[in-house]
């Protein structure tokens, strides 16, 4: 280990966790942020942007699978699908397992990401940047919800912590334009940090998004990258039964998608709106 290089992830102050770097594969500096992807024994490919990983060949599945299967599968009937940020692909090809979904938009802010991905981690997009339903937007993300005339089911939202580009994506002004342009019944999702070392996140989005949904939750996947606890997954939509669907409606609709995960499974979709009490009490003291 002391002959290679280490990459130490900046994400927290106190302490932290580290990587050996086997072979870097790509290293820029693009319009907007620091890039990496190098080769790493234990995790395969992994890629940093500013010095905090993003994700990694070994457990992506995971996070893909959980914050796309969830509020698709939920919803039950989405056709147009817009995936923010997610420029390493993967979160586009599980949206495009769906058979029923008919028009995928990715709005990614910086291009370079993009680029580097498709070529550097292939395995993540799998071929789904060529899926005739897909749309791709360079543009910021509160802009595009802001100004777009289109609207969608389903709403992604697959951005990096709120630090440096990806810190609009938490504002009232991102919330407002998704609600904006999502359609009756439709349901955002965003990824919303590891709630036992950023409770903050957590408690500042469901207080935003209360202003804009009736129904304002979170629900939870483990991941070995994100470390830490669980990590959290913001849940929004003006139609709470989505949230309450009973078992046997998920696992009809599991079934009838054709889908086979390695992570999700419609008793883990169940179970994952369950919440850690800490996290109970700190919502509910956001409320008060």
């Amino acid at each position: 280990m002391a002959d290679k290089p280490l990459l130490h992830e900046t994400l927290h102050h106190a302490f932290g966790q580290y990587f050996a770097v086997d072979k870097v594969l790509y290293h820029e500096k693009t319009d907007h942020q620091d890039l990496i992807i190098f080769e790493n024994q234990a995790f395969g490919r992994v890629m940093a942007l500013d010095g905090v990983i993003q994700t990694t060949e070994r457990d992506e599945f995971i996070y893909h699978e959980m914050l796309t299967h969830v509020p698709l599968l939920a919803h039950g009937q989405a056709k147009q699908v817009l995936i923010i940020g997610g420029g390493d692909g993967a979160m586009l090809r599980e949206v495009a397992r769906h058979p029923g979904v008919e028009g995928i938009t990715m709005v990614e802010i910086d291009a370079g990401v993009v680029a580097f991905c498709r070529q550097y981690l292939p395995n993540h997009n799998a071929g789904a940047y060529d899926d005739p339903r897909f749309t791709l937007v360079i543009d910021d993300g509160v802009n595009f919800v802001n100004q777009t005339g289109q609207t969608f089911d389903v709403i992604i939202s697959d951005c990096t912590d709120p630090i440096g580009p990806g810190e609009s994506l938490f504002t009232s002004a991102f919330y407002q334009g998704c609600r904006r342009c999502l359609n009756p019944g439709g349901v955002f999702v965003a990824q919303n940090g590891v709630c036992f070392l950023q409770q903050d996140e957590a408690v500042t989005s469901h207080r935003k998004l209360r202003h804009y949904f009736a129904d304002v939750s979170f629900y939870q996947a483990a991941i070995p990258t994100y470390y830490g606890g669980i990590m959290t997954f913001a849940w929004a939509t003006d139609n709470p039964a989505l949230r309450h669907l009973p078992a046997e409606i998920l696992q009809a609709r599991f079934q009838r998608s054709g889908l086979t995960c390695r992570y999700y499974t419609p008793a883990i979709h169940h179970a994952a709106f369950a919440l850690p009490q800490y996290l109970q009490d700190a919502l509910q003291n956001s409320d008060d």
